[in-house]
């Protein structure tokens, strides 16, 4: 996951001893100012020492100026390390000095440690203090002032500061701040820097962060429709996306911390207050914001490796109460013709609901292995849920194996009680290497009598109806079972007396400052190794993933799948998400862009919403709209609430039709989706991500919080009001064709709003030029749709006299645990088209083409646009069949291009744009052939 060291060479050091401090100033990046600044918490720190480290990087040792008791002491000495970790990655370090704090574990997300901090120069001054001019890498420099300490980060290309923790008497902020329990370092902005990440929280406004807004986070079980509240997950990362003069900057910058923490942004600053911990900065170059993702991800772990079938649809419901229900939803989704590859279960299955068990009168274990066999010769997977709480009963095998092994949460040295869905529960200690193994075996045992294709693990915030200290009641049921069973019913009382329950400094927890144990695991509870919940609570996800992935992958050596709600930094190399309990509302509609837009970044792109809503039933309208719109994310998933009506696609006819279009469409983009998977796992690019992704350079693109991009080139625009059958869409400048008919097409000279009809039935998808995207047939489940031919599109620009195109295609083993070449079970092709006035050419080059080969795959059409018209020679050449190919046989139609706007002239002359088809083909996807004719674009 981490790179080895850079060679020294890459990177140079200046030390320049200096009688008096540096000047304030001195940096390229003004401090903002305040009419009224806010009390000092802190009177910051000197640096008094600085070396080169061993690893070729810098240590240095600050020491407090005047120690300050507002939310408790300062630590009077830190250590400060600085590393170039890569060209592109620069790493800044603040801990204690003198003893070890919480971070997070080197284990569990690995990465270079810090040189291990050394007592003899603690508390030693030096008369003349040392300050870095200048410490440089391949694109990043660092360069501090020594007293109060401050530090600054800009990019070599342009001189532009990108982090800069200056701090005087005007600003809103302080300078550094570093005591046990609150931790504060602010950074300048300029006010036209436009910042995403910082969640996970449903953002109203869009996908940027807006000034002002509160951003805290600390993995919380509250429903998704919270707006601008901590939710389930807790990624202290944000990019950062700057135009210089027309040219888009980007860089990234992770605080990696596991602490609560509030970070507030003012539009020309940016603070964070953490409430334990250290300071770990991670800060990524960029320049483009797929260098950005693509670095975070070489630091965090790619993203885990996708099976094919997970890109098909999937159906669930809380309230499926027998099997004979999930039987009768598996048919009825046949019998409407709407594609479905998994069908899950939420915990109608367990007996009770408790983990690895089955209700033997609702799921008895005969009748389920018997539907699993018949669903499985179809090629269909069945996921089922799985939470951390396991039920405290005697008579409960996996709790007492649990017991047995040592592997719960403890407080004061017994397991701490808490209440989830089976009532009173014990939560796993995934910190513990005993846990793992005992998780392990439990799945194991579960496996062989239901043999699930995936685990989706919920509830692991980690999620508690009750809070505090809690004991079983006496002479009551507990839960009574009948009712919801959120309401508490355990004795409990509130845990006031630690610092770990009751921090000085209180973060806006469910956005009314709420103590940090409300509804969770005690957050002085006690994990492995004495490690308090207080800093590893947002991490329990995380862990409860890493856990779970090992288990599954143990079982047959296949690829897992996992679906997660609960994430941390690097949860997307093991689990996919999605975004929670949404509402069947327009607003929640639009609120899943911005949050599926925002995971791609956190380097999850596996991700979606519950599409029509978790809860209550959606107007038949709004599912239509979401079902086309939910057709596009990675993760494409209907699943609803115990109390609402059902809302399988098939209930009313008008969505079954909208699903059958929009999702007909997704399985002839299966293969182009996988492809994504596999880009996504080599270099952590977003499946779905922002269009300004694909066009940096637009400032107009950079809140665009409406559509969104599949890949570099795939635009999608859905309706997301109420009684619209129109959308109003930008297009950035270019040709875009419409992928459902590619004889219609948008020619955009500048970046431009464009009214599209859209009828119920109808999503707008747009194919931009420069594209060769491989399709296939579809179908209705994705093992058949796999195995038919192929069609490529090949998109020239209209009017262009000269043009490219390119593509690639991935295709392997889904059952490999890695996505990866070289292992006889896989094949990557390069697709490449170029065109003039004279001639047309398209050809492939092809990766380990025994794999291919081996399978049979064919393409069977070509579908060119852009093009003149049809004159000429024509002629194929397949590599190994021992020249070109008799092209008699061959179909071609040539189709003149609809615009929906006007189409522009190209000097005095209205262009003319048709679309050809050459269909009969037969080419082997594993050979690499050439096609060429004498027609070209005008």
């Amino acid at each position: 996951m981490v790179s080895s060291s850079p060679a020294p060479a890459i990177f140079y050091l200046t030390l320049l001893l200096i009688i008096s401090s540096c000047i304030p100033g001195s940096f390229s990046q003004s401090t903002p100012a305040t009419t009224s600044p806010p009390t000092k918490i802190g009177n910051g720190y000197t640096l008094v020492s600085l070396q080169e480290s061993p690893d070729s990087g810098l240590v240095g040792r600050l020491q407090v100026n005047r120690r300050n008791y507002i939310y408790g002491a300062d630590i009077p000495f830190l250590q400060l390390y600085i590393k170039h970790e890569t060209d592109d990655r620069l790493r800044v370090h603040i801990s204690d000095a003198q003893q070890q704090r919480w971070e997070v574990p080197y284990d569990i997300l690995p990465r270079d440690r810090p040189p291990t901090p050394s007592t003899q120069t603690i508390g030693r001054s030096r008369k003349n203090p040392i300050t870095v001019s200048e410490f440089s890498g391949g694109e990043l420099i660092f360069s501090c002032i020594s007293n109060p300490f401050s530090f600054a980060v800009r990019r070599k290309s342009n001189g532009e500061t990108l982090f800069n923790s200056t701090s005087d008497q005007s600003s809103p902020y302080n300078s550094l701040v570093f005591k046990d329990q609150y931790l504060e370092i602010s950074t300048s902005l300029p006010k036209d820097a436009s910042l995403y990440g910082l969640g996970e929280n449903t953002q109203p406004h869009g996908i940027k962060l807006n000034p002002n807004e509160p951003y805290t986070l600390w993995t919380t079980d509250q429903s998704a429709i919270n707006l601008n509240m901590d939710l389930y997950g807790s990624h202290p990362m944000y990019m950062d996306l700057r135009n210089v003069g027309g040219e888009a900057y980007a860089h990234g910058v992770l605080l990696l911390n596991s602490n609560g923490m509030d970070v507030l942004y003012r539009g020309n600053s940016l603070t964070y207050k953490v409430i334990g911990g250290i300071f770990d900065f991670y800060f990524f170059s960029g320049p483009s914001p797929l260098a950005v993702v693509d670095q975070y991800t070489q630091l965090v772990g790619r993203p885990a490796p996708m099976p094919y079938w997970s890109l098909g649809f999937h159906q669930c419901r809380w309230g499926y109460h027998n099997l004979s229900v999930v039987e009768d939803v598996v048919e009825s989704y046949n019998k409407a013709n709407i594609p479905l590859d998994v069908i899950w279960n939420d915990d109608d299955h367990m007996d009770g609901h408790k983990d690895f068990t089955l209700n033997p009168t609702a799921y008895p274990q005969p009748k389920l292995q018997d539907f699993l066999q018949r669903i499985h010769a179809r090629g269909m997977k069945y996921i089922v849920i799985i939470d951390p709480g396991i039920g405290v009963n005697s008579s409960y095998g996996t709790y007492q194996r649990g017991l047995a092994k040592d592997v719960f949460i403890k407080y004061d040295g017994k397991p701490y009680l808490a209440q989830v869905w089976p009532g009173a529960v014990n939560f796993p200690d995934f910190l513990n290497p005993a846990t793992v193994s005992w998780w392990g075996d439990e799945v194991r045992r579960f496996h062989e009598i239901v043999p699930v294709d995936g685990l989706w693990i919920d509830m692991n915030e980690a999620s508690n109806f009750c809070s505090g200290l809690c004991t079983l009641p006496q002479g009551k049921q507990c839960p009574t079972g009948t009712g919801p069973g959120w309401i508490c019913c355990l004795d409990c009382k509130n845990i006031t007396k630690t610092k770990w329950d009751d921090p000085p400094y209180k973060i806006n927890a469910s956005g009314t400052h709420v103590p940090i144990g409300y509804k969770t695991i005690a957050t002085s509870a006690v994990h492995y190794n004495g490690v308090r919940e207080y800093d590893a609570h947002s991490m329990y996800g995380f862990t409860h993933a890493i856990a779970t992935h090992k288990a599954l992958q143990a079982l047959q050596g296949k690829r897992p799948f996992i679906l997660s709600r609960s994430t941390f930094v690097g949860s997307g190399h093991y689990t996919a998400h999605w975004t929670g309990d949404n509402q069947g509302t327009w607003n929640d509609l639009k609120y899943s862009i911005h949050t599926m837009l925002n995971f791609g970044i956190f380097g999850i792109p596996m991700v979606g919403s519950d599409i029509c809503g978790f809860y209550p039933q959606p107007t038949e309208e709004l599912c239509n709209r979401w079902i086309e719109l939910g057709a596009f994310y990675p993760f494409s998933r209907d699943h609803a609430n115990y109390y609402s009506p059902r809302q399988e696609l098939y209930q009313w006819e008008t969505v079954a039709e909208s699903a059958r279009n929009a999702l007909g469409m997704r399985y002839k983009l299966l293969p182009y989706l996988y492809t994504l998977t596999y880009e996504a796992h080599t270099t952590g690019a977003p499946i779905a991500r922002p269009v300004f992704f694909s066009f940096p350079n637009i400032q107009e693109l950079y809140g665009l919080s409406t559509q969104f991009l599949l890949g570099e080139s795939l635009m999608i625009s859905a309706v997301l009001d109420q009684g619209q059958t129109n959308v109003s869409a930008v297009f950035p400048p270019g040709t875009w064709y419409n992928l459902f008919d590619l004889s219609q097409a948008i020619i955009s000279k500048e970046t431009q709003t464009v009214t599209l009809d859209a009828p119920l039935h109808v999503i707008n998808v747009h194919l931009y030029q420069n594209t060769i995207l491989p399709m296939q047939r579809g179908g209705l489940i994705s093992k058949e749709a796999k195995m038919t031919p192929f069609t490529l599109i090949v998109t020239f620009p209209a009017g262009a006299t000269e043009a490219r195109a390119k593509g690639k295609l991935y295709l392997d083993d889904d059952e490999l645990p890695d996505m990866s070449l070289g292992n006889g079970q896989s094949t990557y092709v390069e697709f490449y088209a170029s065109a003039s006035k004279e001639n047309v050419k398209v050809w492939s080059d092809v990766t380990d083409s025994n794999y291919a080969l081996d399978k049979g795959w064919v393409i069977e059409k070509v579908t060119v646009v852009g093009l003149a018209g049809i004159g000429g020679q024509f002629a194929i050449d397949v590599e190994g069949n021992g020249g070109i190919l008799d092209v008699s046989k061959f179909k071609m139609v040539e189709t003149e291009h609809k615009f929906l706007n006007e189409m522009k002239k190209v000097g005095e002359e209205e262009n003319k744009s048709v679309m050809v088809e050459i269909g009969g083909l037969a080419l082997p996807v594993g050979k690499q052939f050439t096609m060429s004719w004498t027609l070209g674009i005008s």
